[in-house]
């Protein structure tokens, strides 16, 4: 049973914003710490990614747990009425049941979406939840973050190197001159 009125979490939960958020800013920076540089929820690209760089063609979403689900595997819309299971960091509340459960499907299938389209684009997506940014793994969770962002930045900006194809291999002794019309006596 909630311990709130109707009213007061209607409150609570609309004042709840989606930018700026504290996990947000831990990664932002620590990017600009380290010397990436970024632009924040970029409008042209779908859903809005929250963290855009444009020279490592990478879009990073900053997730809440309790709102985009982690670990909540959400059965077909068929059939809501199944029971969902909380995971470890998303609690799904007792009250409004219902409500909750399609709303976070709806969340985790926009996110599906949106990163299938930004793929098409030829865009990287990462997605960081809210628990890897707990103060025990914070560490290892940004860390892994640079990591991925030069092996991104290495694999995209490879030399492709152009080989001339030859028809018929010189040797080495070969004369050279005898190609350009001189004789050698």
């Amino acid at each position: 049973m909630d311990r709130l009125t109707k009213q007061q979490r209607s409150s609570n939960m609309a004042a709840i914003h989606g930018k700026d958020t504290k996990p947000e800013m831990v990664v932002r920076k620590w990017l600009w710490g380290h010397g990436f540089r970024y632009r924040l929820n970029h409008p042209r690209l779908p859903g809005k990614p929250d963290i855009v760089m444009r020279k490592y063609r990478t879009c990073i979403f900053v997730n809440g747990c309790f709102w985009h689900g982690h670990g909540v595997a959400m059965p077909p819309v068929e059939s809501l009425k199944l029971k969902v299971e909380s995971s470890e960091c998303c609690k799904i509340p007792k009250t409004n049941r219902d409500f909750w459960v399609a709303k976070i499907q709806r969340n985790q299938e926009r996110d599906a979406r949106v990163q299938h389209e930004l793929a098409a684009m030829g865009w990287h997506s990462i997605t960081i939840w809210e628990c890897e940014l707990k103060p025990k793994v914070r560490e290892k969770t940004l860390e892994s973050l640079g990591f991925t962002l030069n092996k991104i930045f290495l694999q995209d900006r490879t030399i492709k190197r152009y080989e001339i194809p030859e028809e018929e291999p010189m040797m080495a002794a070969e004369d050279v001159s005898t190609e350009y019309g001189n004789k050698a006596t």
